[in-house]
């Protein structure tokens, strides 16, 4: 099993199954006050809570695996190491997922080419699919996420927040710090955009 380990502060921090979610008692508040307090274990709690959404966000901003483990490693060191910065009276996830676009913009400024997608995506789940239905469904994804990843970043951010997170445009206007305004015309541009370049998978 993979295991990724946090260098912050002189602390390390070995988490086993990343992207498996465990339900954490504490409220956003109490966790936070403990990470301030210093306690590690909290933030190794903090980390098995947000580590699957701050995964999910980094995947699909990049395209690939290792890629988005990378960000989300990197993620969490940025949250350590500014924690004392971070308001006890808001909510942790909106916070994590904002520096997680921000390390994965940084990456996407670089313009490194991007790693080729994935192959090893499981198909969607069908009581009984044909094989013909299984193959037009990977390259149905897989034409989707090439699309995504081809959209300018900022494009790309307000799909991943909106579609994927189900974040409401406040809350990504929060995230990325930009007017609502300017988040609601890049959706629409995002959107149309993909609707133009997968306009020949409508059917007739």
């Amino acid at each position: 099993m993979k295991r990724l380990a946090l260098f912050a502060r002189g602390a390390t921090f070995l988490i086993p199954h990343l992207y498996y979610n465990i339900d954490m008692p504490d409220s956003d508040r109490e966790l936070a006050q403990r990470i301030q307090g210093g306690e590690q274990d909290a933030f190794a709690e903090l980390i098995r809570l947000h580590q699957n959404a701050v995964f999910n966000v980094a995947y699909r901003f990049l395209g690939n695996i290792h890629d988005a483990e990378d960000a989300a490693q990197e993620t969490f060191i940025r949250a350590w190491k500014f924690f004392d910065q971070f308001d006890r009276e808001r909510t942790l996830a909106p916070w994590l997922k904002r520096i997680c676009v921000n390390v994965c913009l940084n990456k996407l400024e670089t313009n490194r080419p991007l790693l080729p997608l994935d192959e090893d995506l499981p198909a969607p789940r069908d009581p009984s699919p044909s094989p013909e239905s299984v193959t037009a469904q990977r390259d149905l994804q897989r034409r989707l996420r090439a699309e995504l990843t081809s959209l300018p970043p900022r494009y790309r951010a307000v799909i991943e927040l909106r579609h994927y997170q189900e974040l409401s445009y406040e809350e990504i206007a929060e995230t990325l710090r930009r007017p609502l305004s300017d988040v609601k015309s890049d959706l629409f541009r995002a959107r149309k955009l993909l609707a133009d370049r997968l306009k020949d998978l409508r059917h007739p």
